[in-house]
């Protein structure tokens, strides 16, 4: 088999670990000791983890959250979710055919009490909201608990190998999310009365306060004076025809997979979604070495930050805006994807259809909140706080702002904090949550100095480390305000440093010296895609703004302000005056892969599924609401829509958007009972009968 493993990346550092076999339907496999399952597998490029006992479908990973049951596995003889179950040295894993059947067990259950962990606040979620907060109470001494269901802190935040936005100084503006993790676990670990539980899944609230979690197979009761749900969001799934086939996931498990786990998932991946998740995402996949064949949003222009977007097209990532997902093709694994445009009215344009060869689809249109245990919590009148993305869908610059808010708010009802809450945090957390403002376009100066910084950012977005960062201090922002597009005050000022193109996190700032030859002056461009893609004297292709070739150029020299900036390299060439403003990117892929026409019309859309777990179409869902159906516990009852593993985290927002489209108010739907456990818990952890946790 072939052997997935990323043994190089341009940000990344490959770690040692240790190799250990495993065996995979009768198969002796290598694998990593403590890495999931599921990317064990993925690393044997193994993607179908079983088949369907309704139809016979393929099953593969889909979240890789733990928040779908789309990855189970036979591990040991235990039912587990692969995305969730570290591997250990001989296990025996085995696919999901049909019902597992469980081993026998003739030993009579005797359930022992399960002892309830007392703590003043307990935080559900060790992202970046959670561990602000935790950084607030630690402050001031407060008994603190946090648990998360992952093997390390941070997160999302240990996905993400790009340098975040924001301020330097609030919320490590310049430093990429897998270093702000580290740096706000170090701060945690300054304070003893803050405890952290990992591998640790937060499944329900109960009315007597009691908050439920499971540690492997042991169940915890805990009660917490003061709960704040720092769970964060789980990706929206989208409905078409071929959308649950091994090889079409969420972003964010492409992301694990990738930059956690170091596995390369796919050799070419399409990307529907043209939100920061999406566009962050592509250019993961390029740091990976994996060809982004496109990507589509249906909107006329991207929603995420133009400079993310920017990157990708001088990399020669073609976007297509006002497009749609259409189907996708494959028998056990995806083998191309159909693409369509959108006119005004939101419909498909007849005869636009575009069919991309790829192995992967990323999905990647939205999030939606993680927010059960708060509303629950709020049910029972406990006194519960929610922050992060359970809160609002934002950046994780504003996660931490909102954590620190709440942290200081549960002090204060504790009667630990008797101060006013900084207002400057609101205003802060307001401005990084706000939208990207109005794209505003400046023609490139003509020769203005000897040597100065040419800014390629054209829209409004909270974000100044170029500030921060200039000795001289001769960049500002408009207005002095965060969200202000940068300039240079003085020319005359720039030294040249380039400290400049290697902090900025959109890669938007080039350095252009006029010192050696005017006519061919040298430029200076910022580049964090593998290191040996460039060398001395090697002809690159290098691009304006929108992606365009301006010519090419051998380099020069290889840079980098690796002690201060490490991971971004800065390339030098030299090029024709008129052209060195224009010059921002170096394209690394070649010829974009052509479509092909397959069909000239849509496969039936009711072909769709809409709920994964029990393979329920979005044409018999329609058939009910025609009939008449208005309650979603009675679509449940006749379809089993929702009444699989996951709880309707994935269908529950589709169906809602099947109502509507059948022109049905939300209003007047009654909507589904959420079950008392939000995870799914073998009925012998809650009776204990797998150990206790009296060793914490």
């Amino acid at each position: 088999m072939t052997d997935r493993r990323i043994r190089e990346h341009p940000i990344l550092d490959i770690p040692e670990k240790e190799e250990v076999h495993f065996f995979w339907n009768g198969k002796r496999l290598k694998g990593l000791k403590g890495e999931t399952i599921s990317s064990a597998l993925f690393a044997n490029n193994i993607h179908i983890f079983g088949h369907h006992p309704k139809d016979g479908s393929p099953q593969g990973l889909f979240c890789a959250n733990g928040q779908c049951s789309q990855c189970l596995v036979i591990a040991d003889k235990v039912p587990v979710k692969a995305c969730m179950t570290p591997l250990s040295p001989g296990m025996v894993i085995e696919s999901v055919e049909g019902i597992p059947e469980l081993p026998a067990d003739d030993d009579p259950v005797k359930p022992r009490p399960i002892p309830v962990t007392e703590v003043d606040v307990l935080i559900i979620g060790a992202g970046p909201a959670g561990l602000s907060a935790a950084v607030e109470l630690g402050k001031l001494g407060i008994d603190t608990l946090i648990i998360d269901d992952k093997d390390r802190v941070g997160g999302k935040l240990v996905l993400q190998t790009h340098k975040f936005f924001g301020s330097v100084e609030d919320s490590h503006a310049g430093t990429r999310g897998f270093e702000i993790a580290s740096l706000l676990a170090e701060e945690v670990a300054e304070f003893p009365c803050v405890r952290t539980w990992l591998n640790t899944t937060a499944v329900g609230v109960f009315s007597d306060g009691i908050v439920g979690a499971v540690t492997g197979r042991i169940y915890r009761k805990i009660r917490p004076k003061r709960l704040l749900v720092a769970t964060g969001a789980r990706e929206r799934m989208l409905s078409f025809p071929g959308n649950t086939l091994p090889g079409i996931f969420g972003a964010g498990a492409f992301q694990t997979l990738v930059n956690r786990d170091l596995v390369k998932t796919s050799d070419k991946v399409f990307i529907v979604g043209g939100g920061n998740v999406g566009l962050i995402a592509a250019y993961h996949a390029i740091q990976a070495g994996i060809q982004v064949v496109g990507l589509a949003e249906a909107l006329p222009q991207i929603g995420g930050y133009k400079v993310h977007a920017d990157k990708l097209k001088r990399l020669g990532v073609p976007i297509f805006t006002s497009h749609t997902v259409v189907s996708a093709q494959g028998k056990d694994h995806v083998e191309s994807v159909t693409i369509a445009e959108l006119d005004t009215h939101g419909n498909i344009v007849p005869g636009s259809y575009k069919t991309f060869e790829v192995d992967t689809v990323l999905i990647a249109v939205g999030l939606a909140e993680v927010n059960e245990f708060y509303l629950k919590a709020k049910e029972w009148g406990m006194d519960a706080y929610v922050a992060g993305d359970a809160q609002e869908i934002a950046e994780a610059s504003a996660a931490m702002f909102t954590g620190k808010i709440e942290g200081l708010k549960i002090a204060k009802s504790l009667g630990r904090y008797q101060e006013v809450i900084p207002k400057e945090w609101e205003k802060k957390a307001a401005v990084l949550k706000s939208k990207p403002g109005a794209i505003s376009i400046k023609t490139p100066p003509d020769k203005a100095g000897e040597v100065m910084p040419v800014f390629h950012c054209y829209q409004e977005i909270a974000c100044n480390p170029c500030i921060s960062v200039c000795p001289e201090h001769a960049i500002r922002t408009e207005g002095d305000r965060i969200t202000g597009l940068p300039y240079i005050t003085d020319v005359s000022l720039c030294k040249g440093c380039m400290s400049c193109v290697a902090v900025c996190p959109g890669l938007a700032i080039t350095l252009v010296d006029y010192n050696k030859d005017p006519q061919h002056p040298t430029v200076t461009l910022p580049y964090e895609i593998g290191r040996k893609t460039v060398e001395v004297g090697q002809e690159i292709q290098v691009t304006d703004d929108d992606g365009n070739v301006l010519g090419s150029y051998p380099v020069k020299k290889i840079l980098s302000l690796k002690k201060k900036f490490p991971g971004t390299l800065l390339i030098q060439i030299e090029m024709e005056a008129d052209k060195a403003p224009k010059a921002i990117g170096i394209r690394v892929q070649g010829e974009e892969v052509r479509p092909s026409m397959v069909y000239g019309e849509a496969p039936p859309p009711d072909e769709a599924i809409v709920c994964r777990c029990e393979r329920v179409t979005a044409g018999e869902i329609r058939n009910a609401i025609r009939n008449g159906v208005r309650d979603m516990n009675h679509l449940k009852a006749i379809t089993r829509a929702g009444m699989g593993a996951c709880g309707s985290k994935t269908c529950r927002p589709i169906i809602s958007r099947l109502f509507k489209e059948e022109g049905i108010d939300i209003e007047q739907v009654t909507d589904l009972v959420d079950r008392p456990l939000f995870v799914e818990v073998p009925l012998g952890t809650f009776g204990g009968v797998f150990g206790d946790d009296s060793d914490e």
